[in-house]
């Protein structure tokens, strides 16, 4: 089996991208577009949109603050629950700093 018959499954089992510490407001909400469009790798999923939108206008992100706001309209009160709740364990755990 050559490299290129093994490429797509090396694409299949890649890490999602995630948040890390070192990103800035700017990357941060970046990422919130990428999983709220599906783009760069990433699935669909308002949960992980509004909880780094959450994170990316902690740290300075104006239109991270809008974005928050606008899907929060389309969610529904469990998946808004959820999304706070895993933006408080993020913060909680030491990985971010909010903006002064």
């Amino acid at each position: 089996m050559n490299a290129q018959e093994t490429a797509p499954e090396a694409t299949e089992t890649a890490a999602l991208p995630l948040p890390t510490p070192d990103m800035d407001g700017d990357a941060l909400f970046r990422l919130g577009l990428a999983y709220s469009a599906g783009l760069d790798g990433c699935p669909i999923d308002r949960v992980s949109a509004h909880m780094i939108f959450n994170l990316a206008a902690m740290k300075g992100s104006i239109e991270a603050r809008d974005y928050r706001r606008e899907m929060s309209q389309e969610m529904d009160h469990d998946e808004l629950a959820e999304a706070q709740r895993a933006a408080r364990r993020w913060i909680d755990s030491g990985s971010t700093s909010i903006a002064a």
